[in-house]
């Protein structure tokens, strides 16, 4: 039976893959990557290959991408496949990691770390009292010393890193995300060279909670397809 390594995304835990535990134990044995306990994408993948099973599919979702594509370019030989949801691969600028710590250092007196929990929904799903509460929880959970490393993370343009992760790839984006353009994940497609790019409709950033049905589907066609 194959193995999946699950990447989540800032400020995320186990959670969010919840409601789509059940369809993806049909494909497979999930593992939760640790991505808390690290401050740069590398120590991140390092641990994640640490804790991994030999061999493994490996879904990122939006940061989780950023991890797992470091983690592909470090072990090409332990990833069948790779998945990238809601991910990007654009670097960050100076100024706006100056921005990012400068919120931590206002968020960190605050009972709610969660960043820009509307936006990471759907317009019509910004204002769900349960998908808000999720996420506030998670973060909570998670709590100040994970939200500064998360914050410390240096993001390097790294679409030309992408060519050089030869195996299957999937790149979902979603239609209606107000955290990545449209265009950046569309890009990691353009740059993969074995990728399929699939688009969920009606959805915002957080795909794994308002349409886990969708996101598990195409993982499950895209794995089968490829044989993985």
């Amino acid at each position: 039976m194959r193995d999946l390594v699950l990447l989540p995304g800032f400020m995320c835990d186990a959670d969010l893959w919840a409601d789509m535990a059940d369809d993806l134990q049909t494909l497979g044995r999930l593992h939760h990557g640790n991505v808390y306990d690290d401050d740069s994408l590398d120590g991140m993948a390092r641990r994640v290959l640490r804790d991994a099973p030999e061999r493994f599919v490996l879904v990122g979702f939006s940061m989780g991408g950023f991890v797992a594509r470091a983690l592909a370019l470090m072990a090409p030989e332990r990833v069948s496949g790779v998945a990238f949801v809601a991910s990007s691969a654009r670097g960050y600028s100076a100024n706006e990691n100056t921005d990012k710590q400068a919120k931590f250092t206002v968020r960190r007196s605050r009972s709610d770390n969660a960043p820009s929990l509307s936006r990471a929904l759907h317009p019509d799903r910004e204002r769900d009292p349960v998908l808000l509460e999720r996420l506030r929880a998670m973060s909570r959970r998670l709590g100040n010393e994970v939200l500064a490393r998360q914050l410390a993370l240096v993001r390097h343009d790294g679409y030309a890193d992408l060519e050089r992760i030869t195996c299957p790839a999937l790149v979902v984006a979603c239609r209606q995300d107000r955290m990545r353009r449209f265009e950046e994940t569309e890009r990691m497609a353009q740059h993969l060279p074995h990728a399929r790019f699939a688009v969920i409709e009606d959805c915002g950033h957080m795909a794994p909670l308002e349409r886990p049905r969708e996101l598990a589907a195409l993982l499950a066609d895209w794995i089968d397809t490829e044989r993985l």
